[in-house]
């Protein structure tokens, strides 16, 4: 059996910027990553300026991530649609991208990183591997993502009809460009919603949450794309750039909604699993880049004790984001309400700015 002071499960954002920062300040630590390369996660990739901002503080500057910028949000319900400017630029990346930036910065700095350790669950103290070893930290730092650990696994998502997550690449095409441009894209359907940027690698992610009922109604990912290509039109015209052969990933029962609501002494939940805002808010990774910045100033203040109030914190100031995420997304998964808040933004575009800038969560200086 091994012993740490502090271990780091995921070497996704929220545990690399944990590593970082508890590397820069010569804390020991260790960092495991099941995937001993690394891929590319099911995410949608959407960063905003504020997390654009928490990032260039830790060393990683935008044009490293993504030349082009997004300026605008367009909105699709059926035949309705609507546009609106963002607050300030933001960008859409690949999360093999973001990932090898961040863990790379980790390592550089002096971070001790494991790869290709898989854990398996949390027993007591112990936290055992896939291979039966185990390890024992002082301060445990989940950052699994929408992965549960067994033993801690989040809250189910309080519905009959738990949510899935889908993700399918499109193009490279220049004509799809064209249509996409500086543009993120929210297509709104029945008891679902897709998501559509132009990331660095020159493809189009399409990242979809969807009811399983919806799905089940389909038959399949793919029946459930034709089913939507014909359903909303120009959302149909953007999946006619999918390859045949394209991978649709997908994840079960992501709880979108659920925030930690207590502090454990020695655990520190980080991203998904601290809180799973609704994917259309375009804030999950701003949320992972805070929790672990935020998660490894309190351990290096105040050791393992630090995670009771790091997570009360976390869970206050996340509030206001979840409630205004959670009552648009009511809203965008049923039609009649998605054409009412669709005509909304187009009457009004600042709309779409105000609550672009209620979802976000706040970055503290990393001296904070």
């Amino acid at each position: 059996m091994r012993r740490t002071p502090a271990l780091i499960v995921g070497g996704g954002p929220a545990g690399a910027v944990a590593a970082l920062l508890l590397a820069r300040a010569g804390a020991p630590h260790l960092l495991v990553e099941r995937s001993a390369e690394t891929g590319d996660a099911l995410c949608g990739g959407f960063l905003s300026w504020r997390t654009l901002e928490a990032l260039e503080r830790l060393g990683i500057l935008r044009d490293t991530l993504n030349h082009d910028e997004i300026r605008r949000l367009r909105l699709f319900a059926g035949s309705h649609r609507a546009e609106a400017w963002l607050p300030r630029p933001a960008i859409a990346v690949s999360r093999r991208r973001l990932d090898i930036l961040l863990l790379g910065h980790a390592i550089a700095a002096g971070a001790a990183v494991e790869r290709g350790v898989a854990v398996r669950a949390l027993e007591g103290d112990c936290v055992r591997l896939a291979n039966e070893s185990e390890i024992t930290p002082d301060a445990l730092f989940l950052a699994t993502g929408k992965h549960d650990l067994r033993g801690l696994a989040r809250g189910a998502e309080r519905s009959d009809d738990p949510t899935l997550g889908l993700r399918v690449r499109l193009g490279p095409n220049a004509a799809l460009d064209r249509m996409v441009g500086d543009a993120i894209e929210l297509h709104l359907f029945d008891r679902g919603y897709a998501g559509i940027a132009r990331q660095e690698d020159g493809t189009v992610n399409l990242c979809m949450a969807v009811h399983r009922s919806r799905l089940s109604a389909a038959g399949s990912p793919g029946q459930l794309l034709g089913a939507l290509a014909l359903e909303s039109p120009a959302l149909g015209e953007r999946l006619a750039f999918r390859h045949g052969d394209a991978t649709i990933d997908a994840v079960a029962n992501v709880p979108y909604g659920w925030r930690a609501s207590d502090g454990t002494a020695g655990l520190f939940r980080l991203g998904d699993q601290a809180a799973c805002i609704p994917s259309l808010a375009g804030e999950g990774m701003g949320i992972a880049i805070e929790s672990g910045a935020r998660a490894a100033a309190a351990y290096l203040r105040h050791g393992p004790a630090g995670a009771i109030a790091y997570q009360r914190r976390l869970t206050r100031d996340l509030a206001t984001p979840f409630a205004i995420a959670n009552h648009i997304r009511a809203a965008a998964e049923r039609p009649a309400w998605a054409g009412a808040l669709i005509a909304a933004v187009r009457l009004a575009p600042g709309l779409a700015g105000i609550a672009a800038r209620l979802t976000r969560i706040s970055h503290k200086p990393l001296d904070a």
